[in-house]
């Protein structure tokens, strides 16, 4: 059957939230329309340093976020009455090598379901990780229904994170988080600046830069990159304290230089991951995320994996910044209909479970 559906998303880097109307079927997924509502100055303040809130600051916060995210949804699918929400929620902390294992990711699905009058799916990690798997990357499943019938691919998303599934060929073969993608690059830019920005928009400030190459092999010696999949990563391995280390005295001068290391951190660390994991010669790198719009970024990339070809998801009718958000409606209609919504190859999960808790309409 097909169901119309939001999807709900907000990554590492905290912008705001994702909103996608959806129509889900059995062998399509067609976006609708899309936009990300930023999150207010103080509110972003907050999901950042949300790791080191007390209980009752991240109660609040659960409970005002899931207010933003019932906005979005309401805002995207005016108009409309869809059938469903599938909302991942704001992860402020991943920690699959924990004992125990755990994960939480906020923005109260009961709020949503309040304001919206909609059944909504969310919390998708917990089972995954429950069944032994790392609780991410979860796109993956979402990457092998929309490329899996076609040649092998790596198909990327670069966010605050950057991940990779590769896939094609009838099956997911591999699929982890490589690496930072944005999040070092904006962190940098908004202490360089001082808060002014919050972003090297287009990449002009790194493609102005020259990379350090003796801190970029420091930064590649990382022991996470030597790791085998199925691995993922929580936003606190690649983030304020790295850059720290790696730029105690950041400032506007050296800011270029910088940003210019911390993309080829990207960039070498994602083409690295996928060359070494990929089980034959890839006809192509399909990019989504923010990412996608970082030229100097995609330049570097398409320098490093040539004579493959790298293109967008665009170029296959999945705009660059829904992907993810569509990817969680697409996995909450799944949820409503008791299909699995994941992949074990990606996450290491013991097998194939239905993820999501489900709050009825």
């Amino acid at each position: 059957m097909s169901r119309l559906t939001v999807g709900l998303m907000s990554g590492t880097s905290a912008d705001g939230v994702t909103a996608a109307l959806v129509q889900v079927g059995a062998r399509e997924v067609r976006v609708r329309r899309f936009a990300t509502y930023a999150y207010p100055p103080a509110l972003k303040r907050l999901v950042l340093a949300a790791p080191e809130l007390r209980a009752p600051e991240l109660s609040r916060l659960n409970f005002a976020l899931g207010e933003e995210f019932a906005r979005a949804a309401r805002r995207i699918s005016r108009g409309t009455r869809p059938a469903a929400i599938g909302s991942h929620g704001q992860t402020v902390w991943h920690g699959p090598d924990a004992s125990p294992p755990n994960t939480l990711q906020i923005g109260e699905p009961a709020v949503i379901a309040e304001r919206t009058g909609l059944p909504v799916v969310a919390d998708f990690r917990p089972r995954d990780m429950a069944a032994g798997g790392q609780g991410a990357p979860l796109i993956p499943a979402f990457d092998l229904f929309l490329f899996g019938r076609g040649p092998l691919r790596a198909v990327v998303n670069i966010g605050g994170i950057a991940n990779a599934s590769l896939t094609g060929r009838g099956r997911l073969f591999s699929a982890f988080d490589a690496g930072p993608g944005n999040a070092l690059m904006d962190e940098a830019v908004r202490r360089a600046t001082r808060g002014r920005a919050e972003l090297d928009r287009g990449g002009r400030l790194a493609a102005s830069g020259r990379p350090d190459e003796s801190l970029l092999r420091r930064l590649l010696a990382h022991p996470y990159f030597k790791a085998a999949p199925p691995k993922s990563l929580d936003r606190s391995a690649f983030g304020p304290a790295l850059l720290d280390r790696a730029y105690p005295r950041l400032d506007a001068r050296r800011l270029p230089d910088a940003l210019a290391t911390l993309a080829e951190l990207t960039a070498r660390a994602l083409w690295f991951a996928v060359l070494e994991n990929a089980p034959g010669p890839l006809a192509e790198v399909v990019v989504s995320g923010g990412g996608a719009f970082n030229a100097h970024l995609m330049r570097r990339l398409a320098a490093l994996f040539a004579p493959v070809p790298v293109s967008d998801s665009a170029a296959h009718g999945m705009p660059v910044m829904a992907k993810e958000a569509a990817g969680f409606a697409w996995m909450a209609s799944r949820a409503l209909d008791s299909q699995p919504n994941h992949a074990p190859a990606a996450t290491g999960a013991r097998g194939a479970r239905v993820l999501g808790k489900i709050v009825p309409a």
